[in-house]
């Protein structure tokens, strides 16, 4: 069974008349065909009873029909009304569709509204993300190919950003010379936005890359990730230049024992609380909890940012398959930041990384 039909069987499981899918990621996973639609409708229509149909802008028709998609396809001209469309379409194949699920974490409030006028005495109360989110936990085995491909070309990234550092060149510059390296190398695409971030920069976790330049003595922060056939990579790792002073290097040293400390605990049946706590135990005993101010981790595979998140809070029990970062920080104001991240699968007795970049502090200088 495709994860298209499990995701009907499910519509027909919970007595839903259609499924209204618009997560531009979700119609991707389960139809091959992805695409950011930017203002424009897309959206997947799934019933229990009858085929799938895909709407999307007219200037994407050709293209889905290109990925194989063996189902109705259905387009608007930026003139249409794209919601007058869709109604006569799920009509045709029932023509009062009371119970509707739908993707309450994406539907936005506008788009909402055009379907409650359509259908004013429809239920839109099915929340189908947390099935969405089940459907994608548990990665296949070309999955995992796909995920340890993209972590190749993120260790290859670290390489030539680690060799582009030199005091005097901005984040910007270092940042630009790895995606221009990938890019020579046909890896067109990041993740997200490179993060080189230097000296106390990187007590910013989410600052973006600047024109903060690297000085001497201080560690520069790098999180980057590839994408390969539709699947991504996210890892971190933090290099000296010059020389560290005690603070410096007690912090890196602190965070590389809860980052190894953890992934050696990543196994099956352990929750996401408690590896979390492993990571986190290690960090306030040091005395730097206060300083470690985000989860441990979050799943990943098509999304940088998928389910589960690996928190406290959370008894999600892992399982093989399950791919999430594993990646503690300590982030102290003025003075520096250190983050240390691998992405990992699950197996049967353990875990496996998807980037091998050392992480056994590297000084350049």
């Amino acid at each position: 069974m495709t994860q298209l039909e499990k995701v009907q069987q499910t519509v027909a499981d919970l007595n839903l008349d259609v499924a209204y899918l618009s997560d531009p990621m979700t119609i991707n996973y389960l139809t091959g065909f992805g695409s950011d639609p930017i203002e424009r409708v897309l959206a997947l229509l799934v019933f229990p009873d009858h085929d799938p149909f895909i709407f999307a802008p007219a200037l994407e028709v050709e293209a889905i029909k290109d990925t194989g998609w063996k189902y109705p396809v259905y387009g608007y001209l930026d003139h249409e009304k794209p919601f007058d469309i869709i109604t006569t379409q799920i009509k045709k194949r029932n023509p009062n569709p009371k119970n509707w699920g739908i993707e309450q974490s994406q539907l936005t409030v506008d788009r909402l509204h055009s379907l409650t006028d359509q259908f004013p005495k429809a239920d839109f109360s099915r929340d189908l993300t947390p099935n969405i989110q089940q459907l994608r936990l548990i990665k296949t085995e070309d999955e995992i190919k796909k995920l340890d491909e993209a972590g190749k070309w993120a260790d290859f990234a670290f390489k030539v950003g680690f060799e582009a550092v030199k005091v005097g060149q901005s984040e910007q510059q270092i940042a630009a010379t790895l995606e221009y390296a990938l890019k020579q190398h046909g890896i067109m695409q990041m993740s997200f936005e490179t993060l080189v971030q230097a000296g106390a920069h990187a007590a910013e976790p989410h600052g973006a890359t600047s024109v903060n330049k690297v000085n001497g003595d201080e560690l520069v922060l790098f999180d980057l990730g590839t994408v390969y056939e539709g699947y991504i990579s996210d890892a971190s790792r933090t290099i000296a230049v010059g020389k560290l002073n005690e603070k410096q290097q007690d912090i890196y040293n602190v965070c590389l024992e809860a980052q190894l400390t953890a992934q050696a605990a990543a196994k099956p049946g352990i929750t996401a609380a408690q590896l979390d706590k492993v990571a986190r135990d290690i960090i306030d005993k040091a005395g730097y909890g206060e300083y470690f101010i985000h989860r441990l981790g979050h799943g990943m595979g098509m999304s940088e940012h998928e389910f589960p998140s690996i928190m406290e809070g959370n008894d999600l029990v892992l399982e093989p398959g399950m791919c999430f970062s594993i990646e503690p920080g300590i982030y102290i104001p003025g003075v520096a930041g250190v983050r240390i991240e691998d992405c990992v699968h699950i197996t049967d007795n353990g875990c496996l990384p998807f980037t091998h970049t050392s992480k056994d502090l590297t000084f350049i200088g």
